[in-house]
């Protein structure tokens, strides 16, 4: 489910080989991975937003948890990226640099990442209804990459969705019943 866009151009002008070449350089040197680079409008302007997590993150299957990446880690990549960028000059016209980590309803975007968050929640979003219940955004546990095609299971039953049929995906942060840090179990005497 890798966006056109993303393989080459960025569109508007914009080449993604040369922001590889200045932000993969400096996200490594932090210890760090690229999950995503986006480049959008939003609210008005311009944003070249880059996600990250920890190097080797995808390659160990880390969790969203083990594998997030803290905000003075995303401040420093951000800070040494901005004027290497500035320099550059690779984008056209005015934006805004966003660094940030995924979070816990991360975006799933490749056959890669459908398989490392395998047992999760998500919520997926096709481009056709499944045939049978008509439905297009279906949230259920993920089982597996199988041919092309993403495993949901919903409800006791398997749907069987091919990943070009995926336009948007992501994981569903859920709620535990444990007791929050800190906190007491009453005690029964």
């Amino acid at each position: 489910m890798v966006k056109e866009n993303e393989q080459h151009g960025l569109g508007h002008g914009v080449e993604r080989n040369a922001l590889d070449a200045i932000v993969l350089p400096m996200v490594l040197a932090h210890g760090a991975e690229l999950v995503s680079l986006e480049l959008k409008t939003d609210r008005g302007g311009w944003v070249l937003r880059i996600t990250v997590e920890k190097r080797g993150a995808a390659e160990n299957n880390l969790s969203t948890e083990e594998a997030a990446i803290d905000l003075e880690r995303c401040s420093a990549i951000a800070r040494e990226l901005s004027p290497a960028l500035d320099i550059a000059d690779p984008i056209p016209f005015r934006y805004s640099l966003e660094v940030g980590s995924p979070g816990v309803e991360r975006e799933l975007r490749t056959e890669a990442d459908f398989l490392r968050f395998s047992g999760k929640r998500a919520k997926v979003k096709l481009a056709r209804p499944v045939a049978g219940d008509g439905q297009r955004v279906l949230v259920g546990t993920l089982a597996g990459v199988d041919s092309g095609n993403v495993r949901l299971e919903t409800g006791g039953r398997t749907h069987v969705l091919p990943l070009t049929d995926v336009v948007e995906a992501h994981l569903v942060f859920e709620l535990s019943a444990a007791p929050r840090p800190g906190k007491k179990k009453p005690s029964s005497r």
